[in-house]
């Protein structure tokens, strides 16, 4: 387990006086109007140039035009990226407090790779094509691998790095799985090559809702946690002082990531980053509470995927760059000053 947070920042996990709790308040209302600004972003930009006419028309007037479609088409798609957004961002805060780890995330873990090897195998082995199918897969998958990394991280024992390091080696055995599987069945690469890198060209209504209930759950049991994880992040014997169930509370925190990751990476693919980057954003203006990291993460991490979304379908036009290789670029750089940051603070 990892060294407890220091004094000083568990002072900060006391409750905040009423003018700091209004800032935080204020500052959650502007997250929420900036992810407003960037879902309508979303429905107006893209890949097809359309005059503002034409997405008015279509949010409104659907005639079945031509712009009609493309902004119904977009919808859909901005709608998810809300929904898989908020699952990445809460599922990342909540297995940083878990491990505390600051480090964490499910794909630096290796949670998104279980999640897409065990899809990829329903595909490939027992022709599983319909979504409402293959999520279960991706449940099982994400909650192995999770338990076979924090294993081989130590268990009780586990550090940062030794986390990262077994998250990192898992990770690359199985998306070496998925590109031998892909490359042995002409089918299967057809279905996934756009889906293994992380996509939102694929949203449907359809897929809306059959991945809306496993979402809701995850995101109310996460954001349900958000007073034992502040007692977990302080140490065991601090936790179990202040009468918290570990056993109960870590159970309960790896089914609402895993929950949350699965059913993200069976609606859109792996996606990375986005868990890592943004509980970093929120924790560095909201302190170590995790009872407004969890609602900020939630706001704030559709406001990248829809951002980095907006990106691609815009710099490769008429084509589109998926948004997972968008949230790579912009996260591996990210991902490198922090780990020299923490060093740096460790020397």
């Amino acid at each position: 387990m990892l060294v407890d947070s220091p004094p000083e920042q568990r002072a900060e996990s006391a409750p905040a006086p009423p003018t700091r709790r209004a800032v935080r308040a204020f500052g959650l209302l502007l997250a929420v109007a900036m992810l407003v600004l960037v879902a309508l972003a979303s429905i107006a930009i893209g890949a097809k140039a359309l005059s503002y006419d034409q997405v008015w028309h279509g949010l409104f007037h659907d005639t079945g035009t031509y712009g009609d479609v493309v902004v119904n088409e977009r919808l859909s798609r901005t709608v998810l990226g809300l929904l898989v957004g908020a699952a990445l961002g809460l599922s990342g805060a909540v297995l940083q407090a878990l491990t505390r780890n600051p480090l964490a995330d499910p794909g630096l873990l290796g949670i998104n790779a279980g999640a897409s090897a065990a899809v990829v195998t329903a595909v490939t082995c027992f022709g599983v094509t319909s979504l409402t199918g293959y999520v279960w897969f991706a449940f099982l998958g994400a909650a192995a691998v999770g338990a076979l990394v924090w294993f081989l991280g130590g268990g009780r024992g586990a550090t940062p790095v030794r986390l990262a390091l077994a998250g990192t080696a898992i990770s690359a055995a199985l998306y070496g799985y998925l590109q031998a599987a892909m490359i042995l069945d002409d089918a299967a690469l057809g279905k996934m090559r756009f889906w293994t890198v992380g996509s939102l060209a694929s949203a449907t209504d359809t897929t809306i809702t059959q991945v809306l209930p496993f979402l809701a759950v995850g995101t109310v049991l996460a954001l349900a946690l958000a007073r034992p994880l502040n007692a977990v992040e302080m140490g065991d014997d601090t936790a179990r002082a202040l009468g918290a169930n570990l056993n109960r509370t870590r159970a309960l925190a790896m089914l609402a990531a895993t929950v949350l990751c699965g059913a993200a990476t069976a609606a859109c693919g792996p996606i990375m980053f986005v868990g890592l980057m943004i509980p970093h954003v929120v924790r560095s203006f909201t302190g170590p509470d995790l009872r407004w990291i969890l609602p900020y993460a939630t706001v704030l991490s559709p406001v990248l995927l829809l951002g980095a979304d907006i990106i691609g379908r815009v710099v490769a036009r008429p084509a589109e760059l998926q948004v997972g290789i968008v949230t790579a670029i912009i996260g591996g750089p990210v991902f490198i000053f922090l780990v020299r940051r923490r060093r740096t603070a460790q020397l």
